[in-house]
């Protein structure tokens, strides 16, 4: 029996949240399959940019996740206004919690150079922002001249030009910055849910990788405790509707291995802020609304919430359970 249809929440009966375009997806981005099954439904419950409801379905052959419809390309600024917290990140977050994450960044770096077998002379950030992972690389060794970055955003682009960091406002697929088979080491965090069609990004990468170099890919896990309570619609790691793949460690997995990579290591790092907006979108739209209390889960202003759901993935981690943050660690084969 076909679950009922998801009703609109009544805030999204505001004529001022406009209907927007939509592009189909009819074909699976990993495989190439056209059947499928709704997998979630939902809105964009933590902008309000659309009043389109948007559906995730779900791969019959290969189990891989993906937005269908999703927004056309043409409504970029629509759904990632200027308000977008990625683009005010510094501002907007609790400078207690910038500091930690920063500490949790490092730890993640060390965790990621542990598994090169050289030290890396050359590095590529896909997704940069404000540089602070080449920064961290850079006190690793590679030079200036090697320290490679790719950002959408071009304003946060200019300080690390005039400092000599090779940076440019690009797509991975239609980027000519970094020579091919020259790559110790690239990193990709959070940034491939957002793409469209993930295999050419992937294939690109694997081609500017030198051999041996590897490909550090954090993404939302499917396979978590939290997808799993909040499925239907509200889990905080859907992200929709700026999310349009979602994987699991396997289908990360074969998608690195379509493109020639070997993956050598997965690691699950904490997924605090969608614990966090789960139970928002919940207490906010689910039922009789109860937006006061929703308002102590919102990760950008609440720091104890924060804090608690960050030491809790943190407990579960150690315990070998998985996350709803997945790192993968792929390796370029030494004989290609």
């Amino acid at each position: 029996m076909p679950p009922a249809p998801l009703p609109r929440p009544a805030e999204f009966d505001d004529p001022s949240i406009p209907e927007i375009e939509t592009t189909d997806v009819p074909l699976c981005p990993l495989c190439g399959a056209g059947h499928f099954h709704t997998f979630a439904e939902g809105y964009d419950y933590e902008l309000q940019t659309s009043r389109n409801k948007w559906r995730f379905v779900e791969c019959d052959a290969c189990s891989h996740v993906w937005l269908n419809p999703r927004p056309a390309i043409s409504t970029l600024g629509i759904i990632y206004p200027t308000t977008y917290y990625a683009y005010n990140y510094s501002t907007k977050i609790n400078p207690i919690a910038v500091k930690a994450k920063e500490m949790l960044d490092i730890a993640k770096m060390k965790a990621i150079l542990a598994h090169l077998k050289r030290a890396p002379k050359s590095f590529l950030d896909v997704g940069c922002g404000d540089g602070r992972f080449l920064k961290v690389m850079e006190k690793k060794g590679v030079s200036r001249d090697r320290d490679y970055g790719l950002e959408l955003d071009e304003a946060v682009l200019e300080p690390l030009k005039k400092q000599g960091y090779q940076v440019a406002c690009e797509r991975v697929e239609d980027s000519t910055l970094v020579p091919d088979g020259s790559l110790d080491l690239v990193t990709m965090f959070h940034v491939i849910e957002h793409v469209d069609d993930p295999g050419p990004v992937i294939r690109k990468l694997a081609k500017w990788m030198a051999p041996g170099g590897v490909l550090a890919i954090e993404t939302p896990n499917l396979d978590a405790l939290d997808q799993r309570l909040f499925h239907d619609s509200y889990w905080g790691g859907y992200h929709i509707p700026r999310h349009w793949n979602l994987y699991t460690a396997a289908t990360l997995a074969r998608q690195l291995k379509d493109a020639g990579l070997e993956p050598v290591e997965t690691m699950y790092q904490t997924g605090h802020s969608f614990w966090m907006y789960s139970m928002h979108h919940w207490m906010r739209f689910e039922g009789n609304p109860h937006p006061r209390l929703a308002k102590l889960f919102d990760p950008i202003g609440s720091l104890g919430f924060l804090a608690g759901f960050t030491l809790w993935d943190k407990l579960r981690g150690l315990f070998g359970f998985r996350t709803s943050a997945v790192l993968m660690l792929a390796r370029k084969p030494e004989n290609t």
